[in-house]
């Protein structure tokens, strides 16, 4: 204690006595003026002991005020020696409240510091916020003191999807489960939405009351909106089949993060730099290539990939110039097919790379599709539109079709197109005695031994139940005979077993051409299928030519016999 201390403890007393004195003559005065009025003695009196009470009284609060700062000096300097050690002098009062200067003006700098901090740092106590650091203003829009008054900080703040597993994570830390890190959107004043990475962690004992929880928020909305714009790109890549330049420039976080995404697509993907070397390729590309999963390309050049790749295709040299030629082009590729000796189909699509803020490109991106079975599955689909189901001979559709293209190409080079119909003999009954399936097995039958004689220039149509036809381009009278000839012999020499019994059919033929015979398709197919029909009349098993309907081929063949 120091000398200066305890003079004011001495005057302290004095000072007390004094105006206590000083009071109750003012009182006495008043009472004596109060007396000169007319009150009387008694007035007098009791002013002056009101005076003489007050004096006492404020004699004795000073006296609890001088022990009260002397407790307070006490504690502060069993303080100050705990803090300098037992072997250090006790600092005087001067020093002690230097120190406690010293304290306050870190304090005021640590509060500094938490308002310039980025992030968003916050205190809640048993679920309240308490305090929360100014930066929140700039992500929400809402100040400080407008979220610690909330009724609700979480409501107010948080995204209402988000809110509900906000309040999971921060009831898990609080229940002893350690820290917990995720993402959440902030709702700002005006209605949009800030990303933030949030971490909630406990202060102090949990046992304490009250419960403390830090919560701390850091804005992460610039990566949040790459991360969608990497999803879009990517959806927008497998529509166009082509690479964006801006992948490449990502991070290679990013970078293996597409690189997954690629794997797991059909398209074989393939990107050269501008020296003509492998920078990125897919699994996809490996497998139409027939690479090991786990070859390395990356540097390789393209000569390199191309000597590698040669043997697996059907014309390597075709392929190459189509490479080369590209290499001088602009823009996006037509499709290009590439016929493999295994069989498969493979298509290319190429596109240069342009960079970024006008500089020249940086490369060239190939992507490849093994279009095999949608070959298949669109030559099925003609098969089916095209040929009957059940010979495999072409239909009554394609028949017009090919007539009509034959009889424009006649008319173009000046040749004669021959039609042959046939009408089976004896087909019903087999169909009738047998059934149905001895009936098909019997259209099998005569497709298949019909087919097998039928030449390079003709096609065999079945048009419907027991009718067919033959188209023949280029052909003459006699050429036309002889082809009714084998087909007379080939159906009449098939026999079938049904049930034991031996059956056989024959035909009936017309046969017809243009433009000798008729001018249209139309008008073929009617001269044709009359002098079938007078085949039939005549006995059948034999052929007419139109406008020959007396006579028959199978007449004439008996007489020259």
């Amino acid at each position: 204690m120091t000398k200066r201390g305890a003079g004011r403890r001495g005057a302290g007393p004095l000072a007390a006595g004094a105006a206590a004195f000083l009071f109750s003559a003012l009182s006495a005065v008043v009472g004596w003026n109060s007396a000169a009025d007319g009150n009387g003695l008694a007035a007098v009196v009791v002013v002056v002991a009101i005076g003489v009470l007050a004096g006492v009284a404020y004699r004795l609060h000073l006296g609890w005020r001088e022990r009260r700062q002397e407790e307070d000096e006490s504690l502060l300097g069993a303080r100050v020696d705990s803090l300098c050690g037992p072997e250090e002098p006790l600092p005087d009062t001067r020093d002690t409240l230097s120190r406690l200067d010293a304290v306050g003006d870190e304090l005021r700098l640590l509060r500094e510091i938490a308002g310039g901090v980025h992030g968003v740092e916050a205190l809640f106590e048993d679920g309240r916020l308490a305090w929360i650091s100014p930066s929140i203003e700039r992500l929400t829009g809402w100040s400080p003191a407008h979220c610690v008054a909330a009724p609700d900080a979480l409501a107010l703040l948080v995204h209402e999807s988000d809110r509900s597993y906000c309040l999971r994570m921060a009831q898990r830390v609080a229940d002893g489960g350690g820290s917990e890190d995720f993402e959440m959107r902030f709702v700002h004043e005006d209605g949009s939405v800030c990303w933030v990475a949030c971490h909630w962690r406990p202060l102090g004992d949990r046992s304490a009351r009250p419960l403390r929880l830090r919560m701390s928020a850091e804005d992460i909305q610039a990566r949040k909106e790459t991360e969608y714009k990497l999803l879009e790109t990517v959806t927008e890549l497998r529509r166009a089949q082509a690479l964006r330049e801006r992948y490449l420039s990502r991070s290679n976080d990013e970078r293996q993060r597409l690189a997954a995404l690629l794997n797991v697509i059909r398209l074989g993907i393939l990107f050269m730099d501008r020296d003509h070397r492998v920078l990125y390729y897919n699994q996809a590309m490996l497998r139409i290539w027939g690479f090991a999963p786990d070859e390395n390309l990356i540097g390789v050049r393209d000569v390199v990939i191309q000597n590698r790749v040669a043997p697996l295709l059907e014309q390597p040299e075709a392929y190459f110039e189509h490479i080369e030629g590209m290499l001088h082009k602009q823009g996006v590729s037509e499709p290009y097919e590439i016929h493999m000796r295994d069989g498969r189909t493979v298509t290319d699509v190429s596109a240069v790379v342009e960079a970024a803020q006008g500089r020249r490109w940086i490369g060239r991106v190939w992507i490849y599709e093994d279009v095999t079975e949608q070959r298949q599955i669109a030559k099925r689909m003609v098969e089916l539109a095209e040929r009957d189901p059940l010979t495999n001979l072409f239909n009554r559709r394609r028949f017009h079709e090919e007539l009509d293209r034959l009889l424009a190409d006649a008319e173009r080079r000046r040749f004669e197109v021959g039609l042959v119909a046939i009408d089976l003999d004896g087909f019903k009954p087999i169909n009738d005695k047998f059934g149905h399936q001895a009936g098909d097995e019997v259209l099998i039958g005569l497709a298949h031994d019909v087919g097998a004689v039928i030449r390079r220039n003709e096609m065999f149509f079945r048009l419907g139940g027991d009718e067919f036809a033959v188209l023949v381009a280029d052909t003459q009278e006699t050429d036309l005979r002889e082809l009714a000839r084998r087909l007379l012999d080939v159906i009449g020499a098939r026999r079938f077993v049904f049930a034991g019994e031996t059956v056989g059919v024959t035909a009936s033929l017309g046969l017809a051409t243009f433009p000798c015979h008729a001018d249209c398709a139309e008008r073929l197919i009617a001269v044709a299928d009359e002098a079938m029909y007078c085949s039939k009349n005549s006995g059948r098993n034999r052929w007419t030519f139109a406008g020959q309907e007396g006579e028959s081929d199978r007449m004439r063949r008996l007489e020259s016999d």
